[in-house]
């Protein structure tokens, strides 16, 4: 047998990423969670487990410290409470989508026993469209991507978690919505501005897809733009928009739907009191 808290602190100090040690240690814990189905709690605690030879993990760390989000890694990530394929084709779910996710689910799950239909818009792995088809009873889910890769990805999401969702691929800056009609259309964007390339992470930067990172150099709010004007041939009356902002854009986002003449316009912030959603209706 072998201590799981002494693993623990071995594989810590084989990371060598200029990262806090908080950071280091939770990309461990996950590592133990995921390959040996350890809980933090476990590991605290010092548990004994079979032995393991630490060269299982060499692979591992190595990749870890060329930067690989331990995600990728291990072919998944968590969000909402469900376990997402995650791969170099889609983002990694992040914890400000679960509350744009989240808000909206607070806002439509009511007893009203009438179906909504909702259109999630660069949907990426999934986890949006997946989600909220799960989480709302009455939901009828459509999702799109312009990546190939993307939705099939999705689809073995949709698939291994047992959810009912319509995938399309679909280019929403150079094409219309042609879907159907729906009472909510979410979106998660390319949000990011070329000039922030050189304040985000390395592992960030190196791995994850651009098209689904970066906002067009020329327009750094073309989605929106793109969004608010094509989701009004295909909202119903009193529909809405939710969409995931760029913490610095949030009163320009605002605008882009007010000059759309959408009303109810809001600007929500995420826990770090910092603007990361706008909603507004038809």
């Amino acid at each position: 047998m072998t201590n799981s808290k002494e693993l623990f602190n071995d594989l810590v100090s084989r990371i060598t990423l200029k990262e806090d040690k908080s950071e280091i240690q939770s990309i461990v814990y996950l590592l133990l969670e995921k390959k040996l189905r350890l809980t933090k709690t476990e590991i605290l605690a010092g548990k004994e487990i079979p032995i393991v030879e630490k060269a299982a993990f060499n692979t591992s760390i190595t990749k870890i410290n060329e930067h690989t989000p331990v995600q990728y890694i291990l072919g998944e990530a968590e969000f909402f409470g469900r376990t997402f394929k995650v791969n170099s084709s889609v983002l990694i779910p992040r914890p400000e989508t679960e509350l744009l996710v989240n808000e909206i689910i607070c806002t439509y799950l009511t007893p009203v026993s009438n179906p909504i239909r909702i259109l999630d818009i660069g949907t990426g792995s999934g986890c949006i469209a997946i989600t909220l088809a799960l989480e709302i009873p009455r939901a009828i889910v459509h999702a799109t991507d312009i990546s190939k890769e993307a939705i099939i990805t999705a689809m073995h999401n949709a698939e291994s978690i047992s959810a009912s969702v319509r995938f399309h691929e679909h280019d929403i800056l150079n094409e219309e919505i042609s879907s159907g009609s729906f009472d909510l259309i979410v979106s998660n964007p390319p949000y990011i501005a070329e000039k922030e390339k050189t304040e985000m992470k390395q592992n960030v930067l190196m791995y994850e897809p651009h098209i689904a990172l970066f906002a067009p150099v020329n327009d750094s709010l073309a989605f929106y733009k793109a969004i608010a004007s094509k989701s009004k041939t295909v909202l119903s009356p009193g529909g809405s928009v939710w969409v995931e902002i760029n913490e610095h854009f949030g009163n320009e986002v605002a605008d882009i739907f007010k000059e759309q003449d959408y009303h109810s316009i809001r600007i929500i912030n995420d826990l770090d009191n910092k603007q990361r959603i706008v909603t507004a209706r038809r």
